[in-house]
């Protein structure tokens, strides 16, 4: 009864890896195939994907149709029947896509409708974000493209499906915060790890050769002492739009190392009081560094020289003080575009905010590693300007008065969205971010 109605699926992906294989387009094949083999997987939001992708080949076939009937037109050539064969591929392409909401495989892919949105979301968003770098960018900025010409496809698929399998277990707020202190770890170790194999010797993991110091405050410094090289300010600065502040929480390639420091003491302390304008005060001194480099004409191995130090010092201050503190103070003191983030994050709407009935117990505030949950911070019932929307403390409320906002939508629906842009984000960086 089910092998039925899947039957027009399978047809569908077999005649789009027909015409791929045609074209020589190898990793395009594979994602065809993969699409049924999907189906395995008894989830909703897995359905929703291979819908997508059979509207796309629908439109893909009806594109050929017509390209196929101005070139026959344009040799005089007789073009009814092949525009009919070709209509009736898009045809039951499509169709296939309306098959799937058929009842019987509605009761077999079972998944709640905001989970399984959720998790769509994420597949097609990551699919979406990584597309236009295995179309447009070269050198290839996927590392499978660099290894199999069109390979990158299939990576695309890969960290896609990882994308909408990450959304739906973080939608548990009692599971989020470890699982993202996790993946943001894993993100950290295959950022260095591919910085480490291209100096051993094999160059393809290593994004054009030009090499910087992967020090975030460079992303401000850099461009401000070189004249150029805006990409890396752009990405940020996009991201920030997106996700506000939780580039800090989840995007960062160096942030998950103070976290690991953090974490040796299971309750964090108040650092310094002061911090804030001491973050400001670095934030000085690091730009009108850069600019002074830049003015007097300095050449390169001094500005180096002093990225170097100030990466070496941040170190230092994850082992020294993060540790012993409990809070992660790189994060919330030392690093400048750690300022950058919670500023400029003002200008996206997501929030998180203290239910009104909150009885101010406290326990949120063991969660808070950014120092952001303070007792005075908690009594004005919002966190802290130093809050990177890592959502670990959503969990820790016991009456749920914790939770994201944004204009229109409930706390749920908030966080829900704010996982799909995130995630999709870290799965996107998972594999073109690299030095």
């Amino acid at each position: 009864m089910i092998a039925l109605p899947l039957a027009p699926v399978v047809l569908s992906a077999l005649m789009l890896a027909a015409h791929f294989l045609r074209s020589g387009e190898w990793g395009l094949v594979a994602v065809s195939l993969a699409g049924p083999i999907l189906l395995t997987v008894r989830r909703r939001w897995v359905v929703r994907a291979l819908q997508a992708g059979l509207v796309v080949g629908a439109a893909l076939w009806i594109r050929i149709t017509f390209d196929l009937i101005g070139l026959r037109q344009s040799i005089g050539a007789a073009w009814g029947r092949m525009a009919l064969i070709l209509g009736m591929v898009a045809a039951v392409t499509a169709g296939a896509a309306l098959i799937l909401e058929s009842p019987s495989l509605r009761r077999r892919y079972c998944q709640s409708r905001a989970s399984s949105a959720a998790s769509a979301g994420a597949f097609l968003l990551t699919f979406a974000v990584l597309t236009p770098v295995q179309l447009m960018v070269d050198p290839p900025g996927l590392l499978l493209e660099r290894f199999v010409p069109t390979a990158g496809w299939l990576e695309i698929l890969g960290l896609s499906v990882y994308a909408a399998w990450l959304v739906e277990r973080m939608l548990d707020p009692a599971r989020s915060p470890s699982l993202r202190r996790r993946v943001w770890l894993l993100f950290s170790l295959v950022f260095f790890g591919q910085l480490a194999v291209g100096l051993a010797g094999i160059d393809r993991f290593l994004m054009t050769g030009k090499l910087h110091l992967p020090v975030p405050a460079l992303i401000v410094a850099g461009p401000i002492f070189r004249g150029n090289g805006f990409f890396m300010p752009i990405l940020f600065t996009t991201t920030v739009v997106l996700v506000g502040s939780a580039w800090c929480s989840h995007l960062c390639y160096i942030g998950a190392w103070d976290d690991v420091a953090a974490r040796a003491v299971k309750r964090p302390s108040v650092i310094l009081r002061w911090r804030r304008k001491a973050q400001f005060g670095i934030l000085g001194l690091v730009v009108g560094a850069a600019v002074l480099l830049r003015l007097v004409g300095a050449p390169w191995q001094p500005a180096l020289g002093l990225a170097a130090a100030f990466g070496l010092g941040g170190l230092a201050i994850m082992a020294l003080w993060s540790r012993r503190s409990g809070v992660m103070t790189h994060c919330s003191l030392y690093c400048p575009l750690g300022v950058v983030s919670t500023v400029l994050g003002r200008i996206n709407p997501f929030r998180v905010r203290i239910g009104d009935s909150c009885t101010d117990c406290g326990a949120c505030r063991p969660a808070c590693r950014y120092d952001a949950l303070g007792k005075v911070d908690i009594a004005r019932r919002r966190p802290g300007p130093s809050c990177t929307l890592c959502g670990d403390c959503v969990s820790r409320c016991r009456d749920g008065q914790i939770g994201y906002r944004f204009p229109g939508l409930s706390a749920w629906q908030a966080r829900a969205v704010f996982l799909v842009l995130v995630v999709s984000l870290h799965a996107a960086f998972l594999g073109v971010a690299r030095i």
